[in-house]
């Protein structure tokens, strides 16, 4: 059984939505960030970062428990597990890669920072404005790829979809203004939200 202790973030999606596709058991461990809960002892012992998402596989390798932090890693560690969600042919595995890197490094720390901006107590509107027209452009580049192939690395669903799917429910919810005009991606992301795992996985 895995444990996962994680928050509504893009961040906490991605690794819930990686348990709920790959068919892992775990147990969910809600994460109060509004309360400081990832700041405490307990969850310090975790991820010194005191960031979420962790999960704590106890039958990991070779029967030994195993503690990971970092969204991406946790797609990977899951995919790798269950064997589920990788492209089989080798030659596949590099668009994989750009992919899910270009969702864990572009999408999420741009959207960190736009609402960074935005919550503070004193926002900087044209400097929101500025990241908001970035996240854009990361998002239209998205949909090109996604009106030349079906997914985000080819033609089979894989771990960079559910990477950017989680980037996207993040932004529809908080920032939709900035989520308007990407067909593409609109349709692919309608795709994404019907499969039932991704359902149960954003209900936090």
């Amino acid at each position: 059984m895995i444990d996962l202790y994680a928050a509504g973030t893009s961040n906490g999606m991605r690794a819930r939505i990686a348990l709920e596709e790959c068919g892992l058991k775990y147990n969910f461990h809600p994460i109060d960030l509004a309360k400081g809960e990832n700041k405490s002892a307990s969850f310090l012992a975790l991820n010194p970062v005191g960031q979420i998402p962790v999960i704590v596989d106890n039958e990991g390798p070779g029967g030994k428990p195993v503690t990971l932090s970092q969204s991406a890693a946790i797609l990977l560690y899951c995919a790798e597990k269950s064997g589920k969600h990788l492209p089989k042919d080798p030659a596949a595995r590099p668009a994989l890669l750009q992919a899910l890197m270009s969702t864990c490094t572009d999408i999420t720390p741009m959207l960190g920072t736009i609402f960074g901006i935005i919550r503070s107590k004193e926002p900087h509107h044209p400097t929101a404005d500025m990241f908001k027209e970035r996240w854009k452009s990361y998002v239209k580049v998205w949909d090109a790829t996604l009106g030349k192939q079906k997914y985000c690395a080819g033609n089979e669903v894989t771990i960079a979809d559910f990477s950017l799917y989680a980037g996207w429910a993040r932004a529809k919810g908080a920032i939709p203004e900035c989520c308007v005009g990407f067909p593409n991606v609109e349709r692919w992301a309608a795709e994404m939200a019907a499969r039932p795992a991704i359902q149960r996985a954003l209900k936090f």
